[in-house]
């Protein structure tokens, strides 16, 4: 019963990523719309890079929010206020009637953003059970395929409409999942780990109790709770406060240049390009509006099985081979990518076969980006500690987001001055990261999140979770790890 319980409990929080997904990808839609370029007299192309942009923008705010209130006022607040500020940013863009109300819109749902992608994946990481932590973190990227899907889909369908419904009605689509949000995470139970450290023990137990209690694992949990409390005290006996634990220690400073990298990766990889301004690129391809909506469509429909296969691999085969295979395979399809559009002329040429190919190459990027869009989530929200993992998290999402924002407002300069040559550079970051990948980023798989601490040289408590020390405590990360899954069974 337990193991349902923390599914669903992560599930119904990344309710806020699907928003984060749906609000990513509705705007591909929105600027492309034949109602949307009359109703706002054809904005130009830095017009459309601003109102991309604002959204991005405002996603670096919400970080920065996070970054500062996400451990005083917990996970669960935490989201609670990104749902509200997310539902009035959406009602401010279905309603908008100019550029400026517009691009005002997209900057606050933007900072709800910032502050859901940056405290969701803590939370998750938070409340899973170790064998289930990279799948129920990674539900991140999984339902942000949802809300990405949605996205496009209704974006398409509206595209029939003979109206400006075309495009109002996909911005107010958000409202719904932003409402069920803001009504359902204060029932949710908080992080167990964010209660320890508030001193609140005895309630942090029974979360422990209802998130991960099978029937017959009462072993496990005293472990796990005395694991966490282990860690909390020594963190309190070492004087570690988040500033200085995060910054001051050189561990502490390897986790985060890890978390801000594999968050810079993902924007590096190119992915976000493609889907911001697929339009546009298969414009290029003399591929008319709707049917570039619906080929993008099917991507997001193909990337949630995509995802859904991601997950599990996450946990069978751990974190850092699938981004290496990622990120080699990107570099692969945008190599294929830029040549087939540099020696084909698409309003020139009848070989209809190297068209299909470059739109094939686009949805083998989405494909090979996966577990790096996954990983991107879990790996650094799982290598801080209880101290500074809020923080860390929140300056690893802040990278993600200000590289969002530059490649936001560059890329339709980019696409207009150079085309598709834009793409070796990606193809270059794809293989730079995949080797950097392979040589600096220690496996977490398996390892309880205070146990990762060993791995990056951190001094662990040694906890004995049994009154009549019938569990000997464990003294390495090997022999903790071999206790936690004998527990777990």
């Amino acid at each position: 019963m337990g193991l349902y319980r923390s599914l669903f409990t992560a599930v119904f929080a990344c309710v806020g990523s699907f928003l984060f997904g749906y609000d990513s990808g509705v705007i591909t839609n929105v600027i492309a719309q034949e109602h949307f370029i009359d109703h706002f007299d054809s904005p130009s192309a830095a017009a459309q890079g601003g109102i991309v942009s604002a959204y991005t923008g405002g996603a670096v705010l919400g970080c920065i929010i996070i970054f500062y209130a996400g451990d005083p006022l917990g996970r669960i607040r935490s989201i609670f206020a990104g749902s509200v500020v997310i539902l009035f940013g959406s009602a401010l863009q279905t309603g908008c009637t100019s550029v400026a109300m517009l691009i005002a819109g997209r900057l606050i749902a933007g900072i709800a953003i910032g502050m859901l992608s940056t405290t969701i994946p803590v939370y998750c990481a938070e409340v899973a059970p170790p064998a289930w932590r990279g799948a129920m973190t990674g539900c991140q990227q999984w339902m942000l395929s949802w809300g990405y899907f949605a996205a496009q889909w209704i974006g398409y369908g509206s595209s029939f409409a003979d109206s400006d419904f075309q495009w109002r009605f996909p911005l107010a689509f958000q409202c719904m999942p932003a409402l069920l949000l803001c009504l359902g995470i204060l029932f949710q139970v908080d992080s167990p780990r964010w209660l320890v450290k508030k001193g609140r023990d005895d309630r942090a137990k029974e979360v422990l109790r209802k998130l991960h209690y099978n029937g017959h694992n009462e072993d496990f949990l005293q472990f796990e709770y005395a694991e966490i409390q282990g860690e909390v005290e020594l963190e309190n006996k070492l004087g570690a406060k988040s500033w200085s634990a995060l910054f001051g220690k050189t561990s502490s400073r390897r986790r985060l240049a890890l978390g801000c990298g594999i968050q810079l990766a993902g924007q590096l990889s190119g992915i976000n390009v493609i889907n911001y301004y697929g339009p546009r690129i298969y414009a290029a391809l003399n591929i008319d509006t709707q049917t570039s909506l619906m080929i993008i469509g099917i991507s997001g429909a193909i990337s949630i099985i995509t995802c859904s296969i991601g997950l599990w691999l996450l946990e069978g085969i751990g974190r850092i081979k699938p981004l290496i295979i990622s990120c080699y395979g990107m570099a692969a399809c945008l190599l294929i990518n830029a040549v087939l559009s540099q020696t084909v002329d698409p309003s020139t040429t009848s070989n209809h076969d190297a068209l299909r190919a470059s739109v094939s190459m686009n949805f083998l990027i989405s494909f090979f980006f996966t577990p790096l869009g996954i990983n991107s989530w879990v790996y650094p929200a799982e290598i801080f500690n209880t101290e500074t993992r809020a923080r860390g998290n929140a300056i690893a999402t802040i990278t993600n987001w200000i590289f969002n924002l530059i490649f936001a407002q560059v890329s339709p300069i980019a696409l207009e001055s150079i085309g598709y040559k834009y793409f070796y550079v990606f193809m270059v970051f794809n293989i730079v990261d995949g080797t950097i990948f392979w040589l600096f980023y220690p496996e977490t798989k398996g390892l309880t999140l205070e146990q990762i601490g060993a791995v990056f040289g951190d001094e662990v408590a040694n906890v004995d979770p049994l009154p009549n020390n019938d569990i000997k405590a464990p003294s390495s990360t090997d022999e903790k790890k071999a206790i936690n899954d004998d527990l777990e069974k």
